[in-house]
């Protein structure tokens, strides 16, 4: 009977079973939600997790500099200790409703800093050997890896808007974005003024490279008010939901499995490779289907409108 409590409420941490991958639900999320359950215990607040995370992380980073075999196999121990706080920072939020602007900016600039960390020693490792160039390839893949990102968790968060509504996504918009960007001051708030400077400049990125549907989300906020009837919500996750899995693989786990098996080899330039080619495929297919799930359902969502209007 515990059991079962305790796998119930495990789920209620999860954002929904649509958007998990497999090693998150059986590896990842367990943990998480025994160390979430353990800072809730000691009233640890989701944010300070997820600084935590951004530490060990980029300690991990570092580690991947090295040359010895054992000190590279700490720094992947280390790694996923960050990505276990990663994971129970947004199950503790939801266990305990403590969710915030500032903690989705910081969840999102956690995996930006290990990232930034493990290029810059990897870069440095192998200077000697490769000079500049490395630093060049590293800058190159650097931006696609922040694309990659970008488009797998804004696809992801819009599932979930038509999945579980509003409360259950993260989906930001621009335009509230702005308004909040102009209520605060830079001599008062810096700190947060300067993260929704950034928030805001990831948003608009997000939206310039989804035209399609930016349309569609404006033709229901229109016709609809924003809110999804039933049936544009169980036939647009029907088509979304073969696109979650690539959403997964651009996150975390599949490049982290490359970059472990390219330190194992000690040819670590294999990771940047893999990123700027496989994972680039993966990126453009992405966006290019959904765009042209999106561009459909507008093109009935006009349709339907269009005759809404003729009956009347």
């Amino acid at each position: 009977m515990k059991k079962t409590s305790e796998k119930a409420t495990l789920e209620s941490t999860l954002k929904s079973l649509d958007t998990e991958e497999f090693i998150d639900i059986h590896f990842y999320r367990p943990l998480g939600f025994r160390w979430a359950l353990f800072f809730n215990k000691l009233n640890i607040s989701p944010n300070a997790v997820t600084i935590a995370s951004i530490f060990i992380g980029i300690a991990a980073g570092i580690c991947f500099y090295f040359q010895s075999l054992p000190v590279n196999i700490l720094g992947m121990f280390l790694l996923v200790w960050a990505n276990t706080y990663d994971s129970a920072d947004g199950q503790l939020a939801r266990m305990t409703g403590k969710k915030s602007q500032l903690g989705r900016i910081l969840d999102g600039a956690c995996g930006d800093l290990w990232f930034i960390s493990i290029y810059a020693a990897i870069c440095l490792r192998l200077t000697p050997e490769w000079g500049i160039w490395i630093w060049a390839l590293a800058a190159v893949t650097g931006f696609f890896h922040s694309k990659q990102a970008s488009m797998a968790d804004y696809y992801r968060n819009v599932h979930l808007l038509f999945l579980k509504g509003k409360s259950g996504s993260e989906l930001a918009h621009t335009a509230q974005l702005k308004e909040n960007y102009k209520r605060l001051s830079w001599k008062k708030n810096f700190i947060y003024k300067l993260f929704e400077a950034f928030y805001l400049n990831y948003t608009k990125g997000q939206e310039d490279t989804s035209p399609q549907l930016q349309k569609m989300l404006h033709l229901l906020k229109k016709d609809y008010g924003g809110n999804a009837p039933e049936w544009f919500r169980i036939q647009f996750r029907e088509k979304s939901l073969p696109l979650m899995k690539y959403t997964n693989m651009l996150s975390f786990n599949t490049r982290i499995i490359v970059l472990f098996i390219s330190l194992l080899i000690n040819i670590p330039w294999v990771y940047f490779v893999f990123e700027l080619t496989v994972l680039n495929i993966m990126l453009l297919y992405m966006i290019v289907r959904h765009e042209q799930i999106c561009a459909k359902f507008s093109f009935i969502l006009e349709e339907a409108n269009h005759l809404k209007t003729c009956s009347n």
